[in-house]
């Protein structure tokens, strides 16, 4: 499983062909901070809802620090999609690229 800097998303989220975020966090964790752009679908609704994910994108799977988003990665990849993990999660990201952010 491809593992995405949050450098790399970054710089990627940038482009014209830039690949769906994938938030798998809990609405209670989403409230706190979320990246602009994001889509949120919980880890446990997964398997109900990812026929709503477009298949002609590469998505990046993101949780808190990318252990639940690994996770939804590796099942979103049996079911045929193009996908990556963000190594580091939403923490990473307030950490290295956006300071304003607030941690938890």
């Amino acid at each position: 499983m491809e593992q995405l800097s949050v450098q790399t998303l970054q710089q990627q989220l940038n482009n014209v062909t830039a690949p769906l975020v994938l938030d798998v966090r809990e609405a209670s964790e989403w409230a706190i901070c979320h990246i602009e752009g994001a889509l949120h679908i919980p880890m446990g609704e997964i398997t109900r809802r990812y026929q709503e994910l477009p298949d002609d994108l590469p998505i990046v799977v993101m949780c808190h620090h990318g252990m639940r988003s690994l996770q939804v990665a590796h099942y979103l990849q049996q079911q045929g999609f193009n996908v990556a993990n963000l190594a580091g999660g939403i923490d990473a990201w307030a950490q290295e690229i956006d300071a304003q952010m607030t941690r938890y």
